[in-house]
């Protein structure tokens, strides 16, 4: 091999995709995922090599303004401005130009990457806005100890620039129904979709049923794919679904978005509840919500008595920890529902 060759070699191997850190997948399942878009960038560096004709490495180039989200391409938005609702959790909005809209469906999540130290980080959040906010989005965050993500958001300030990229997620919410992902194989997804191109999301056909209700269940930040959900349900007026919310926190200092549930609640076809596992007398709580709270946790004979309270067989939608999320899923089924009445963020 002569030195010619020499540097031929180096300039492929300088352009050899790079395979991500396992800290850069967020581990919500997102399509595509950042080792899916590892294995086509190797898969077309492979074949250019073979090939060797670097222009097969050129690609589609993103046409994407920051107003116009993309599941593989990073976005840059602004910070406008931080709220600190606990001491560890984080209310953000981000300005859109303009008057543009984020364009999620609510419950829809997006990936926010991070370096800290070196090290390139993702982690999935879902936006707390309305679907219809025109501006700006809002997500919540909460941040841990030893968390890198943490160290991240907690230096952010106004005016800073954070990096987003999306939307993923397999739950939709339109008015009066709910859509979730049916188990099908990509061939007949294919086979689908020209049949009813409303049904097909990112690569996901979807079954669509109607309820008359829905019960959600959420543990902490767990909380914010309701959210959006309600925005869509009591801003549109012919949305007659029935909503009850039951959120899990530690305190009542701990529960997020005080003002907002209260203002949801006195919809005609909203009921919130909360369950506080580190607070024992009601003496300790005002008194608008000495009605609808519990004590300890969310446990079966609670889960029992909600779903039975519901006018009708409830579709639930459950977020939390993978620990809640698992518990929630076992007592939904062994409270009567099917495992395609319920839906696991």
């Amino acid at each position: 091999m002569d030195e010619t060759e020499d540097d031929d070699e180096e300039v492929w191997l300088q352009l050899r995709p790079v395979e991500p850190l396992p800290s850069q997948c967020c581990g919500s399942g997102c399509s595509p995922c950042v080792f899916d878009l590892y294995t086509r960038d190797l898969a077309r560096w492979e074949a250019a090599r073979a090939s060797k004709d670097r222009s097969l490495l050129r690609g589609k180039l993103s046409q994407s303004c920051p107003s116009e989200l993309s599941p593989e391409t990073f976005l840059a938005f602004r910070i406008s401005a931080i709220d600190k609702l606990t001491e560890d959790t984080y209310h953000v909005r981000f300005a859109l130009p303009g008057n543009s809209q984020l364009g999620l469906w609510p419950g829809q999540h997006l990936i926010l990457r991070g370096m800290v130290d070196g090290l390139e980080i993702q982690r999935a959040y879902t936006p707390i806005s309305p679907a219809s906010a025109e501006g700006y989005f809002e997500v919540l965050i909460k941040c841990y100890q030893t968390g890198l993500m943490s160290r991240y958001v907690e230096s952010w300030r106004a005016g800073d620039t954070a990096f987003w990229r999306g939307p993923f997620g397999g739950f939709c919410y339109k008015p009066n129904q709910a859509e979730f992902p049916a188990a099908m194989g990509c061939a007949v997804a294919a086979s689908k979709a020209s049949e009813n191109p409303d049904c097909v999301h990112r690569g996901l056909i979807s079954r669509m049923r109607e309820y008359g209700e829905l019960l959600m269940l959420a543990a902490g930040t767990g909380l914010a794919p309701m959210v959006p959900i309600l925005h869509s349900i009591t801003d549109n007026a012919d949305d007659e679904t029935f909503v009850t919310l039951v959120g899990c926190f530690k305190t009542f200092e701990g529960i997020y978005l005080k003002a907002f549930l209260q203002e949801q609640a006195r919809f005609w076809n909203i009921r919130t509840f909360f369950v506080l596992s580190q607070v024992n007398s009601l003496e300790q709580l005002p008194w608008s919500y000495r009605e609808k709270t519990r004590f300890g946790r969310l446990g079966q004979d609670l889960i029992e008595e909600l779903v039975g309270s519901c006018r009708r067989k409830p579709f639930a939608l459950v977020c939390g920890s993978a620990e809640f999320t698992k518990d929630m899923a076992r007592g939904l089924l062994r409270a009567g529902l099917a495992e395609d009445s319920y839906f696991l963020f």
